[in-house]
């Protein structure tokens, strides 16, 4: 029986795409499953999956190529990230009421492609073929229920795995298998160790991957480190070497292969060679002088296929039917003793005449990270911090009465030192090292001659963020530099540019904590009151570590702790009270001003976000003398005010006011809501003069308050910061139709959002010159 026609029609108006695609889906999901919503099937970027179907909505369709590649795109971009791919394709067109279907499997060949851009832009030149049938699902009963049984179907198509999508099936595996180790999901049947993995016998992936049918992993050289579990790979702390950076660390081990005496012999040595990428620019002849090793077993493999016949010696030099244990190789542990002592190695450290380079882009795992803390994997992750040469490195650091004892927290550091320690012993011998600078810049485990080096991001390593990191030559001599300039270089889709200025790195001597913090008692201070959490509300019941104390002159507690910025959010930070966890001072009312200086420097990555600041500036209390000789001077007092007028505008200001469990009103004094009476930061202002920027700030902020003032939730009783604001009155909800934030008052939202982008403006221009004239920033 034929749908009423004029009904049908009557359906067919719509605004645009999108209430088209929810009159679609409350007409049919409902059908396929009542659990299901629309909310459920858009993800991607895509109108929606809905089982093995792939849905792409149109107002009305007038060219089914274009749109045929828009949703090829949107299956390619699923098999890169390990997602089932859909086997039916749904081009709908909402005016028409068409449904034309495709088989995936017919566009194979163009699914199993990398695209770069909006799927739906240049969509134009592609050719596709007939549609295998439409259905006309409101003017067909019979087609309606077609497209229903079609949207039950739960039928992928099964991708072939490549290099472009490995890593995120790779993901999708562990996610289903945590426990699962890189052997059951990568293993091939060569070599002494046979596990056949679940690339090449799919059984948990069956339902949407082939099987891989290349006999060996050396399609995925560039990618092994990535192959792993996350804590997996956090533990081996393994990254890879993007070729492009490789090749011009060659140019500084050929520089160390010139500082050879005439008539030595030489070894490169490269205890972390992974598959090899750093060695895979080097000529036959510098192969020859190679002794390699790599931990993991897989990378192993690899490494003994792509150059096991050209270096002079791999680590072991064979497979045994013992070498593989645990996902290792047996006596490739770098960090142990037992590889120290390898004969293989110490024959050419005894021998006088033949000079020592080490070549390494060491593993990097600091167990102190954020990602560990949240998997609660610190501890577990830790098993080389229980090493031989990590014990010898703490005896080392604690009679040094020098070096960081923070060194110890990250495995390349154990790399670099054992690395001085135990295979460098001539002058002419040197070492060619990728690693963050700090274990040079700030925690002192060597003091060498640097002869060359670069600088690029750690990013383009797989790394997780943005930073920089430095390809050091360090000749084995004593040096007592206490800064450099090296060269830095991008790396594109483009290619690799080196930038017009050399990146600065200087040496940092002291801590905020160590002369900064404000440790004074005064006979007022009671015992007892409130502890904070980072989001200034009141602590629960996390573990307290400082005690409780209250004031009048305690205007709230800052945090500025540590001198890098690997999580900045967490390091700086002002709130109301005490810090449940501590790291931080009491700020008073006599001197804060002189201490806001610490809360706008540990901003500064957050407003200064390039690759070739974190990592390389860090905050240093180097330059206290100097800035307490021109507070005592009066020189500093106007830049002082504007650090003061940056703080009331800063979203970590996290100040709040409130009553605590304790009874008392604690008030926001680092604000500029005067609507209860001055606060000490409006008192500190009153007779400042203020140019542009001072007001053009200030203006923004009057503009934040008076939009708040109109929401639902404000409270006359309360002093407010923007942060309060943020949080409490500038309220919001994700729209489950867009998946996009939509915000209860637009206008507030918009003013918060401008007066952030003018804070960004202001810090970078009015306080970043001074912080660094001061060395807060270094």
């Amino acid at each position: 029986m034929e749908l009423d026609e004029s009904k049908a029609q009557l359906d067919l108006s719509f605004s645009d795409e999108i209430e088209g695609r929810e009159s679609f889906y409350l007409d049919f999901l409902p059908r396929v499953d009542s659990a299901l919503s629309t909310k459920d099937v858009l993800n991607d970027y895509n109108d929606g999956v809905v089982r093995g179907n792939l849905l792409e909505f149109k107002l009305r369709i007038t060219d089914l190529n274009q749109v045929l590649f828009q949703a090829v795109k949107y299956l390619s971009a699923r098999r890169v990230k390990g997602k089932p791919v859909p086997a039916t394709i749904h081009l709908i067109s909402l005016e028409d009421a068409i449904d034309y279907v495709y088989r995936s499997e017919d566009y194979r060949d163009h699914i199993e492609v990398v695209y770069v851009g909006g799927a739906s832009k240049n969509n134009s030149a592609f050719l596709g073929e007939k549609p295998d049938f439409a259905l006309h699902y409101r003017n067909s009963q019979l087609d309606a229920e077609s497209l229903v049984e079609l949207l039950r179907e739960e039928r992928w198509m099964r991708i072939n795995i490549d290099e472009n999508c490995i890593v995120g099936w790779a993901e999708h595996f562990y996610r289903i298998c945590p426990n699962a180790s890189k052997g059951d999901f990568l293993g091939d049947a060569q070599g002494k160790v046979k596990v056949i993995g679940e690339i090449r016998k799919p059984n948990i992936l069956s339902d949407y991957i082939l099987p891989y049918a290349s006999e060996t992993n050396v399609r995925f050289k560039y990618l092994m480190d990535q192959l792993n579990d996350f804590l997996h790979k956090k533990d081996l702390g393994a990254f890879y070497t993007p070729p492009e950076f490789a090749e011009i660390a060659v140019r500084l081990l050929r520089k160390a292969i010139d500082r050879v005496p005439s008539g030595n012999d030489y070894v490169i040595i490269d205890r972390c060679a992974g598959t090899g990428n750093l060695e895979q620019f080097l000529t036959d002849e510098e192969l020859s002088h190679c002794i390699v090793s790599t931990y993991e077993y897989y990378e192993y493999k690899v490494l003994a296929e792509r150059i096991g016949d050209k270096v002079r010696h791999i680590v072991p030099p064979f497979e045994l039917p013992d070498t593989f244990f645990a996902g290792m190789v047996r006596g490739s542990d770098a960090l142990s003793k037992s590889f120290i002592d390898n004969k293989v190695i110490t024959r050419y450290l005894s021998d006088e005449s033949c000079s020592i380079i080490l070549f390494e882009n060491p593993p990097f795992a600091e167990t102190t990270s954020m990602e560990h803390q949240k998997k609660r994997a610190g501890k577990t992750s830790s098993a080389w911090k229980q090493s031989y040469v990590v014990g010898e490195m703490r005896k080392a650091i604690k009679a040094s009465g020098k070096i960081a004892p923070q060194a110890l927290n990250e495995m390349s550091n154990a790399f670099v030192w054992s690395g001085f320690e135990y295979y460098l012993r001539q002058p002419t011998d040197s070492y060619v090292v990728f690693s963050p600078i700090k274990y040079w810049k700030s925690q002192f485990l060597i003091d060498r001659v640097l002869v060359d080096g670069f600088a690029v991001d750690r990013e383009k390593f797989h790394a997780r963020k943005h930073s920089c990191l430095v390809v050091a030559l360090w000749a084995n001599a004593e040096s007592d530099i206490t800064q450099f300039s090296v060269p830095a270089f991008d790396l594109s889709r483009d290619g690799i540019t080196r930038r017009d200025s050399s990146l600065d790195f200087k040496r940092v001597y002291s801590k905020f904590s160590d002369v900064y913090y404000d440790r004074r008692s005064f006979p007022d201070d009671v015992e007892g009151g409130i502890l904070v959490q980072h989001d200034g509300t009141e602590a629960g019941d996390q573990k307290k570590r400082l005690k409780p104390k209250y004031a009048k002159n305690i205007l709230g507690y800052m945090v500025a702790d540590g001198q890098g910025f690997e999580q900045p959010d967490l390091h700086s930070c002002l709130v109301i009270a005490g810090m449940y966890n501590g790291n931080g001072f009491y700020l008073r009312a006599d001197n804060y001003l002189e201490k806001l200086p610490l809360f706008a420097a540990s901003r500064y990555i957050s407003y200064v976000s390039d690759w070739t600041e974190r990592g390389r500036i860090m905050k240093s209390a180097d330059g206290a003398t100097r800035y307490q000789n021109d507070i005592n001077s009066g020189k500093l007092d106007s830049w002082l005010k504007k650090c003061l007028i940056f703080t009331t505008c800063e979203i970590r200001n996290h100040l709040r006011s409130f009553v605590g469990s304790d009874g008392r009103f604690y008030r926001n004094e680092l604000c500029l809501d005067t609507t209860n009476g001055e606060t000490v930061a409006s008192l500190d202002l009153k007779n400042y003069s203020f140019d542009e920027r001072d007001a053009e700030l200030v203006r923004a902020w009057d503009l934040v308050l008076s939009a708040a003032r109109d929401t639902q939730g404000y409270d006359d009783s309360l002093t407010y910061g923007l942060y309060q604001i943020d949080v409490e009155l500038n309220t919001r909800y994700k729209d489950p139709q867009t998946n996009e934030m939509v915000f209860d008052y637009p206008e507030l939202n918009g003013h918060i959002r401008s007066l952030k982008a003018l804070v960004r403006e202001y810090f970078v221009s009015e306080l970043v010159p001074v912080l660094f004239k001061y060395e807060f920033l270094k």
